[in-house]
């Protein structure tokens, strides 16, 4: 569409320098790389988007949607009450000039896998629209609809609430003409007034489509019925509704019609019933669908960043293969810059509706917008349009081709991005980093919603420094520090030198403040642009003496932590020693509360901050100027507000964390490992080192590969803790050894190569805390660097 239809469509005012087409549209400028076609829009949330439009105009962004007229010079721009709104109104006048059958899927769970499954499956039909990964939000369910192409045949949208009266507004926009209820689970509860209430307000999505598929035997079924009523299109395990179906011997059967699947839990069955009877009420044969389901075995339905092998970084998107998943998992590496070097390995894009040579110009243009280094090409199709690519590039005609005959990766960020029938996972498996069984977890969305939980607690003029030390509390150094460097936060604080070297050698910019640097490093700190905390007057005259041009320093002031900082008695003389070297920047003044968290010990609280007020004003008074002013940690943040001064510095709160008990966190890593072999033993038996073990009965070991060498502390053994396979709590027997610790899973009807959760959701960090009777910041910083990183984005 024009820029100059966008006035007609919200009713805002245009200023029109140059009407151009517009086909993409973004609220976040680190999107955006100044391409005619591209339109910001200034969202004013939790962070006002118009702080960021003169830096989109930087970018070279032409196109804006703004509520308040600014000067952004050759720009053309929409002006309307409410940004978000207008946008909104673009992407419902867009959906509506399209007349396919558009899929609406909500629940609390589910919702991205049964429609990535449903349209792996339709695309050996359809020419298939969806939306990218989980954008299902308000921001986000425009952004999919405006991928909505003349092309296309089927639609299928996700929508996402937490509070009421959300869905209405998605429900305008998608307007479904069918639908997909998957489940009501307990997240987002603290929007709604009951999960009545909840329930009610997804079901909004409903109010003017035709069919609807869910589940007829959940415990919510009686307000879903009296809500859809003839609408629904019902599926149960005990006979009830329009599909009876049944779980069994690998198998999901569907009325007559019997599908094989290696899925065993019940999440991952109910997502796939939903996918296949929705594929056949849209008329898809029995076999169209095992198809589709041959192809999606197995697959993880998310973004996996991982550590590769010389240096690399793999960014693991190998499910599935189109051009809005392509934009996506490229505009994903923006927030992961530890590589300047980018490779893409691409297989061809299947089902994309457009003519070949349409489709790989388009994708030229794109790698060449997001400046990839050099393309790996997978498949007759794109290798046949190889001229189209002016960048590095190298072709194969199939993934045998490419595992035969492997380029060398070294030091780059390599996306792996496939149609299903490439297996390019195959190649994601050659380039990883090797390790043995055991993983850790880190999903960047729980850090980020984390990260917005404390943001929101704070005035907008209030900076945020993020603590990354301790490898960022076990969940990886560079990876979450670029991540934070991509949410835009203020300042990161690490412990030691070398961990700040590390970030900068990593593409980290952000100002960093060493909390304990050694008096030898100091010569390192005007090299690498870094901030020093000094916390006593020897420590001072040191780095005054050793270094010429003098770091930036943050001064610790001892209010009763007694741990390092100027006491009270030290502020004359560190006064005069200031007095005496005009040339040094402080940055900041700070303290640090020793017991914020613990409402009984709010008077001492209390007396710390007054000495650090008072030790401010005196160094103040002295310098002359006003250094950043900071004294919260994570707890401090949520119940001393009036404390937040100029900065506050975020800790283990980032990970779930939350002592005061009064936010909404998730946890953010899980440590998976699995079982490596299964002993049946017999009563009398022993297990393990010491013969620790007892057997009193008939029973069944597992041996897991995790000791205390990765981090599972030898406390843990002889039935002090437990791990969950298959959801079921199996205790430790015998001593925990360096590499392995086995487990009682008697009765449990687990197998070799079952998957085994350490810590998750269940059992959490905190139960291993309590187990070891220690504090969860030990259990997260003990996992070992020997247990791989993965970083997941849902």
């Amino acid at each position: 569409m024009l820029f100059s239809q966008l006035a007609k469509i919200t009713g805002g005012q245009i200023h029109l320098n140059q009407d151009l087409d517009v086909s993409h549209f973004s609220a976040d400028t680190r999107t955006l790389s100044g391409q005619p076609y591209e339109v910001f829009v200034a969202i004013n949330g939790k962070r006002d988007g118009h702080d960021f439009a003169r830096a989109a105009s930087e970018r070279g962004v032409k196109n804006f949607i703004l509520e308040k007229d600014l000067d952004l010079g050759a720009a053309n721009k929409l002006v309307a009450d409410d940004s978000l709104a207008a946008f909104q109104q673009i992407a419902r006048y867009h959906r509506i000039k399209f007349s396919i059958p558009i899929i609406g899927i909500t629940g609390s769970n589910g919702k991205t896998t049964v429609k990535e499954w449903l349209s792996t499956i339709l695309s050996s039909r359809h020419f298939v629209v969806k939306s990218p990964k989980s954008y299902n939000s308000q921001i986000g369910v425009p952004i999919s609809l405006l991928e909505i192409r003349e092309n296309h045949e089927i639609g299928l949208f996700e929508a996402g609430i937490s509070r009421s009266g959300e869905m209405k507004k998605l429900q305008e926009m998608i307007l479904p003409t069918h639908g997909i209820f998957t489940n009501l689970g307990v997240a987002h509860d603290d929007g709604f007034d009951s999960s009545d209430h909840k329930l009610r307000e997804k079901l909004n999505l409903f109010v003017e489509s035709g069919k609807v598929v869910c589940r007829c035997d959940q415990e919510h079924f009686a307000t879903i019925s009296e809500v859809l009523r003839d609408k629904i299109i019902g599926w149960s395990l005990n006979g009830k509704g329009t599909y009876q179906v049944s779980w069994k011997d690998g198998s999901v059967q569907v009325n007559n019609d019997k599908f094989s699947t290696d899925f065993q839990s019940e999440t991952l069955l109910e997502n796939l019933t939903h996918a296949i009877v929705m594929a056949l009420e849209i008329g898809l044969s029995r076999d169209q669908i095992q198809a589709g389901i041959d192809l999606i075995e197995g697959v993880p339905m998310r973004l996996e960043l991982k550590r590769g092998v010389n240096g690399c970084y793999i960014l693991d998107d190998s499910y599935n293969n189109d051009e809005a998943g392509l934009k996506v998992a490229l505009d994903y590496l923006e927030s992961h810059r530890q590589n300047e070097r980018r490779t893409l390995i691409l297989s061809d894009i299947l089902h994309s509706g457009k003519g070949d040579k349409e489709l790989y110009s388009d994708v030229s243009a794109l790698l060449q917008n997001r400046k990839i280094s050099r393309l790996v090409g997978v498949g007759s199709r794109i290798s046949n349009h190889a001229s189209l690519f002016p960048m590095e590039t190298i072709f194969f005609d199939d993934t045998e081709a490419l595992l035969t005959d492997l380029p060398e990766f070294r030091e780059e960020m390599v996306v792996v991005k496939g149609a299903r029938n490439f297996a390019l996972e195959r190649v994601v498996q050659r380039l990883q980093e090797k390790s043995h069984g055991t993983v850790l977890e880190v999903n960047f969305e729980s850090l980020q919603h984390n990260l917005n939980q404390y943001r929101a607690l704070l005035k907008p003029t209030t900076k945020l420094m993020v603590m990354v030390k301790a490898n960022a509390y076990g969940s990886g150094l560079l990876e979450v520090a670029n991540f934070l460097q991509h949410q835009r936060v203020d300042m990161l604080g690490v412990a030691y030198v070398d961990e700040a070297i590390q970030l900068r050698k990593n593409g980290v910019s952000l100002p960093v403040m060493i909390m304990n640097p050694y008096i030898e490093s100091f010569e390192q700190f005007e090299r690498y642009d870094l901030q020093a905390e000094i916390f006593s007057l020897t420590h001072l005259k040191r780095m005054l003496k050793d270094t010429k041009n003098h770091p930036g320093v943050h001064l610790k002031i001892d209010t009763g932590m007694h741990r390092l900082g100027f006491s009270k008695k030290d502020i004359p003389a560190l006064i005069e020693l200031l007095k005496h070297n005009p040339g040094l920047k402080v940055e900041g003044i700070f303290t640090h509360f020793s017991s914020s968290d613990m409402a009984d010990e709010d008077d001492f609280t209390v007396s710390q901050a007054h000495l650090f007020e008072e030790a401010y004003r005196q160094l103040t008074d002295a310098l002359g100027y006003h250094p950043i002013k900071h004294a919260c940690n994570s707890p401090a943040m949520v119940r001393w507000p009036q404390y937040h001064f100029d900065m506050v510095r975020l800790g283990i709160g980032l990970h779930g964390f939350d002592p005061t008990g009064q936010l909404s966190l998730r946890h953010t890593s899980e440590l998976k490992s699995t079982i490596s072999q299964i002993q049946h033993l017999e009563a009398g038996d022993t297990v393990g080192y010491s013969r620790k073990g007892k057997i009193d009965r008939d029973s069944e070991i597992a041996i897991i590969p995790i000791g205390y060498e990765d981090g599972y502390s030898r406390i843990f053994g002889n039935g002090n803790a437990r791990v969950s396979i298959n959801g079921k709590l199996c205790p430790t027997i015998g001593n925990v050894c360096m590499d392995m610790i086995m487990v009682d899973v008697t009765g449990a009807g687990v197998q070799e190569g079952d998957q085994v959760m350490i810590f998750g959701a269940n059992p959490g960090i905190q139960d291993l805390a309590k187990w070891a009777n220690t504090i969860p910041y030990e259990i997260l910083t003990n996992v070992s660097n020997r247990v791989k990183r993965v970083f997941i984005s849902e």
